[in-house]
């Protein structure tokens, strides 16, 4: 297995930036497929979110980039703003020692004015979601002349939301052959049959069984009416620090959100009605160590940047086999061990059966009854998330923010978490006890000169 990024022949600003940003060893996915696709190789990949996929298909499209081109030279496709935000903010972390490559994001549910000002002065790399690409390309925004590579990250989810046909329109004026390189958690019939229209004689690389393998998981049986006291018994029984629990519909997602906050849970919900920023606000305070309980639906939780969870609890079982592997995909990602736990009443014994069968595992089942809910083993985190009213267009920085907070409100350094930076808001997560005093700073102190308000999440 490769130990180093430099066996791989990278040019030596993107070897310069990997090293920065703290990339010791190549992930498995990045040995397995950077190989081929450095090689300038179709690439059918099997990979889910987390596995490190981002970095090998990113250097691939910096790898061959000229920079003196002032033309789209490569196209990312994701099925969520989310994770095209994430996928933008990769390319630019390994950009950042190359001279001027812009990477520009095109995603719906944003304003269209910036976006046709950005594509106006030219960008060498767009990351987008299919149906505000392909709103631009049909309006002749974008030029894919010059297109030499284009990859389709979280293929699956993009079928699951119907971007099959904006797929075909965004591409099929294209005049000669590029690259493409095709990423999707599972390979389903119609995920398949979507690569074989856009991929030429493809290296199909699959990198995720081990992963799924080091998640143990359990069954607990319930009766119908128990579930909820079984979900709160059996968080307080196993006290993950940071948990996520699926459910199957928005409501229920919400449901059981409120139903654990009124318990004394520090949780929150994550379903498709949310407004972005609330989204982002959520996902940032579970991201910080803040928030130890994370609800969500399939969907919604799909295409999400989480590093990985102690534990993830399947409130209801997945209708879907393939659904059930990205649930518990989320436990133990990074060659880190993890369970996942799935509540099953009598009902849903056939939908077990389904992902055992699919899945060519029998899964160890126990009684709800063995869990007691204990109020005062519920864990609470160490952190509080704050959220910052400026933000890089505001010329703040990270540093910024660690340095008032450490010299001028005298926190200690080691009581400041995650720092994260965006367009027009920040997020600090600082321990508990030096909240108060951070506060401060920013009720009757300045950053770089200028006011800065703040607000805990």
């Amino acid at each position: 297995m490769t130990q180093s990024f430099s066996e791989f022949g990278l040019r030596p600003e993107l070897l310069s930036a990997i090293d920065k940003a703290g990339f010791s060893a190549p992930r498995p996915v990045q040995a397995a497929t950077l190989p081929a696709v450095l090689a300038g190789k179709d690439v059918l990949g099997q990979a889910q979110t987390g596995s490190g996929k981002t970095l090998a298909f990113a250097a691939g499209c910096l790898q061959a980039l000229d920079v003196s081109l002032n033309a789209v030279q490569a196209m990312i496709l994701c099925p969520t703003r989310e994770l095209a935000e994430q996928v933008a903010e990769q390319c630019r972390l390994l950009a950042r020692d190359m001279s001027n490559v812009k990477v520009l994001t095109l995603c719906g549910g944003q304003p269209m004015g910036p976006q046709i000002s950005s594509l106006k002065h030219g960008c060498h790399i767009i990351v987008g979601t299919p149906g505000r690409v392909m709103d631009h390309v049909q309006h002749r925004r974008i030029d894919l002349r010059e297109l030499t590579v284009r990859v389709f990250d979280e293929a699956d989810r993009m079928l699951d939301m119907g971007f099959a046909d904006d797929l075909a329109i965004i591409f099929g004026g294209l005049q000669r052959p590029v690259q493409s390189l095709f990423f999707s958690a599972t390979f389903t019939p119609a995920t398949t049959e979507l690569a074989q229209d856009f991929l030429h004689e493809p290296e199909t690389i699959e990198v995720d069984s081990a992963q799924r393998a080091n998640v143990s998981e359990l069954v607990y049986t319930i009766d119908d009416d128990q579930r909820f006291n079984a979900l709160k018994a059996l968080l307080t029984t196993e006290q993950p620090e940071s948990a996520m629990v699926f459910c199957r519909t928005k409501r229920t997602t919400q449901d059981v959100a409120d139903m654990l906050a009124a318990e004394g849970f520090v949780v929150a919900a994550i379903q498709g009605d949310m407004e972005q920023a609330d989204r982002n606000r959520v996902l940032m305070r579970f991201a910080s160590d803040c928030l130890n309980v994370l609800v969500a639906t399939d969907v919604a939780a799909r295409g999400l940047d989480i590093a990985g969870v102690d534990c993830v609890i399947n409130y209801e079982v997945s209708e879907n086999p393939d659904a059930h592997i990205h649930r518990i995909g989320r436990a133990g990602r990074a060659q880190k061990p993890g369970v996942a736990y799935t509540l099953m009443s009598e009902r849903e014994s056939a939908l077990l059966a389904a992902i055992e069968i699919h899945t060519k595992q029998d899964f160890k089942k126990k009684g709800a009854q063995s869990l007691r809910f204990h109020a005062n083993r519920i864990v609470e985190p160490d952190y509080v998330c704050l959220s910052l009213n400026a933000g890089k267009k505001s010329k703040l920085r990270p540093g910024d923010i660690l340095g008032a907070l450490t010299k001028d409100a005298d926190v200690p350094g080691e009581d400041i978490e995650k720092i994260k930076v965006q367009a027009n808001e920040s997020f600090v997560a600082v321990k508990l006890r030096s909240v108060k005093r951070a506060l401060k700073l920013f009720r009757e102190g300045k950053i770089k000169g200028k006011r800065v308000r703040a607000f805990k999440l």
